[in-house]
Order: structure tokens, then C-alpha cells, then sequence
């Protein structure tokens, strides 16, 4: 049997936080106000350090300036945004880790709370084609309705989405000799707890105590 090896993204495959950081942009692009968006957005981000984020209010709020912008729009957006917010963020340790698991012949999976527009393009960078993100819905013209389907892909939700994909291919946990979960954040303790081999990078406080009373791999990507 082969392994699966799945990565959270922001602050473990990328040394900051895409979700955050997207509003930031938007902010910088004259798309949202910028005192209340700034302040709405470091309420969020307090949330979800603190493990109640509400993922489809977060999910409103941050894709309500693009609603209506068509998939062109969109693609030039991501793009500017990825050149200045996510690629001075990408580090060669994180690039390895990965590679070295590809060169192993693993299956490869990012799971992240974050939505899946945002997180596609930046997994594709690591060339990761498996991704797992909180779903946003679309209109008739294939434009944002600013809500969520499904599962968001947060703590539990980790784990159902998890299982639902691995179902898709006609698999189980069980189809795989080891199943591999790198993660920085408290919040991914759910999925790290039922995985045969977790490993915290660049934990939090939360997640580096419970890695070290568990015995856990405890990476640092600088």
C-alpha cells in the first residue's frame, strides 16, 4: 500500500495566512473600506487563533467585493495577489518536505479551512493537484453568491471532508500503509489525532505542547 501525505497551507506549506491575507489585498486594491475591513478581518482571524471561527460569516464577508466578477476578473486578481502576498511567503524546507514525499511515490492532499479559489492556485505551486478547501457557491453565471456549500473543511470538518474525498475514490483511511498530516494549528488537532503519523510545523503554543506530551515530529519551515 502507498501513503498519503496531506499538508495544511497557511502558516505550514506558507509561512502566513492566505485567508487573512486576501482581505488585505482587497483592502490595498480599493475593493473594500479600509478601516472597517481591517478591523473585521483581525476580529476573524482572532476567531479562528481561538478556535471559533464561523467560517460561511468570514466567507461573506471577504468575498462580497468580488460577487461580481466574472472568471477572468478573477484570475488576474489571484494572480497579482499571489505575486505580492503568497510567493515571498513560500519557503524551500516546505518545498522539500513535499518533493521528498512526491519522490516517494505518496499520494499528495492539501486540506485547508480556507476557500478553494484561493488555495487552488497556490497548491497547484507546490503541484499539488489534490485540494481540499471550504466550497463556495455560484450563481447561474458562475459567479460568487458569497455563501458556502457543504462542510466547511475546519477542525472536525477536516475530517468529513477527508473521508467524503477519500469515498469519491473508492477508498478509506484504511487503503493506505501511513497517512501523513502536517499542520501549524490547534484546530487541526481533530485530523492530527486519527492520522498514524502527525507532525506539527511551526506549531502554535497549543499544538507544540500537545506534539511534545504525544511525542510528535515537530518541524520548524523557515
Amino acid at each position: 500500500m502507498k501513503n498519503l501525505a496531506i499538508f495544511d497551507l497557511d502558516h505550514t506549506l506558507i509561512n502566513t495566512d492566505s485567508d487573512n491575507a486576501f482581505p488585505q489585498f482587497l483592502i490595498e486594491k480599493g475593493l473594500m473600506d479600509a478601516d472597517y475591513a481591517a478591523a473585521k478581518n483581525a476580529q476573524f482571524y482572532q476567531d479562528y487563533q481561538n478556535g471559533c471561527l464561523n467560517v460561511a460569516d468570514f466567507v461573506r464577508f471577504a468575498i462580497e467585493p468580488i460577487k461580481s466578477f466574472s472568471a477572468s476578473q478573477l484570475s488576474e486578481l489571484h494572480q497579482e495577489f499571489t505575486q505580492k502576498y503568497i510567493m515571498p511567503h513560500i519557503t524551500q524546507m516546505a518545498q522539500m518536505q513535499v518533493q521528498s514525499h512526491r519522490e516517494a511515490g505518496d499520494e499528495l492532499l492539501v486540506i485547508s479551512s480556507t476557500n478553494e479559489f484561493i488555495i487552488t492556485p497556490i497548491c497547484h505551486l507546490f503541484g499539488i493537484e489534490n485540494i481540499i478547501g471550504t466550497k463556495l457557491a455560484v450563481d447561474s453565471n458562475h459567479c460568487f453568491t458569497g455563501e458556502i456549500v457543504g462542510t466547511p473543511s475546519l477542525r472536525e470538518g477536516k475530517i468529513t471532508r477527508l473521508d467524503a474525498w477519500l469515498a469519491a475514490r473508492g477508498e478509506t483511511r484504511q487503503s493506505y500503509d501511513k497517512i501523513y498530516f502536517y499542520s501549524d494549528s490547534k484546530n487541526d488537532l481533530p485530523l492530527l489525532e486519527q492520522v498514524s503519523d502527525p507532525v506539527a510545523v511551526n506549531p502554535d503554543a497549543v499544538l507544540l505542547a500537545h506534539a511534545q506530551e504525544k511525542g510528535w515530529a515537530i518541524l520548524h519551515f523557515a
